[in-house]
């Protein structure tokens, strides 16, 4: 044989005949399948869904992932053990304000819900309390604000990536890692022009992309390792947001703005009004004034019908 013959690559046919020989001398010293109970079979259930979580964590880590602290316990190489190496190994005041940069995001996600909720029940139920025109007002006031947030915190997630390139971590990266500062900047402004819940939807789209370049830049060693899983979960509390803004509104209320929805809500408070004409103030009918006890008091009741004149009188000459 010569060296180039044994320097050549295997085929892949050649590696699967060769898998399954392994298999079958494997398989033919028992001549039995590998979970011959149904306990067997849950504790290899258990093991495989414990390595697919291993790899899940490892993959949100990014490249970067703390391979020394899962080596010295094996324990930890778990999704849980790897999550928490690389949660401990970021700083408390990073994961203080990441939170609080997220009660914004849950408190607009949780008014838009609120105010979808009364916007679709006030224009389904006539006896609601709340007129519909100013559920639907409220409602787009909060999609508004949380629109505002997401692009501001798209120009912010960029922002970062200044800083690492003036900090010079990993080494100057010059314009690759300028540009990938500035596209999240240019990209939330822009949504500023659109319709609310269109806007949602592409600054979702956005996030998920951001958080992938932030896997990759953390995996080329641009950020610190605890980067990409640190971002990865931040982005998951504001999508998580958005996608129940988006769901709230598709399923409950109307958005502001529309011709269809403004001549909708004329015709509820029509109803309204006949429904509840006294509490409305509107009366159906003629009115009149008569004088009222006091000096600036004027009494309106609806005019009593009145018999013609001389009714009586042309009734006696038949």
């Amino acid at each position: 044989m010569s060296p180039t013959t044994a320097l050549r690559a295997p085929s892949p046919t050649n590696l699967l005949r060769g898998q399954l020989l392994i298999r079958g001398a494997a398989s033919s010293v028992s001549g039995r399948p590998g979970s011959q109970t149904i306990k067997q079979a849950a504790v290899n259930i258990k093991e495989e869904l414990g390595n697919s979580g291993a790899d899940l964590a490892k993959t949100i880590a990014g490249a970067n992932w703390f391979q020394d602290a899962v080596v010295a316990n094996p324990k930890r190489d778990t999704f849980l053990g790897i999550t928490n190496a690389v949660a401990y190994s970021v700083p408390p005041a990073y994961i203080t304000f990441g939170l609080i940069g997220g009660l914004p995001y849950l408190g607009t996600g949780a008014a838009t819900i609120y105010m979808a909720q009364q916007a679709g029940t006030a224009l389904t139920d006539f006896t609601s309390r709340i007129d519909p025109g100013v559920a639907i007002t409220m409602l787009d006031h909060a999609l508004h604000v949380q629109m505002t947030y997401g692009a501001v915190m798209l120009s912010f997630l960029g922002a970062l990536h200044w800083g690492f390139e003036f900090a010079g971590y990993g080494g100057q990266k010059g314009y690759r890692r300028l540009f990938l500062g500035a596209v999240p900047v240019i990209f939330g402004w822009s949504t500023l022009a659109l319709a609310p819940v269109e806007a949602l939807i592409a600054q979702w789209a956005g996030f998920t992309w951001l958080w992938w370049a932030d896997l990759r830049a953390t995996g080329a060693g641009w950020a610190p390792r605890w980067y990409s899983q640190y971002r990865f979960y931040l982005t998951l509390l504001a999508g998580t947001c958005i996608l129940g803004t988006l769901a709230a509104t598709s399923y409950w209320g109307p958005v502001g703005g529309h011709g269809l929805v403004s001549h909708d809500l004329n015709m509820i408070r029509a109803l309204r009004r006949k429904q509840e004409p006294e509490s409305s103030g509107f009366v159906a009918g003629d009115v009149e004034t008569i004088p009222h006890d006091g000096d600036a008091y004027v009494l309106v009741r609806k005019r009593r019908a009145q018999e013609p004149e001389n009714g009586g009188e042309n009734a006696g000459e038949q």
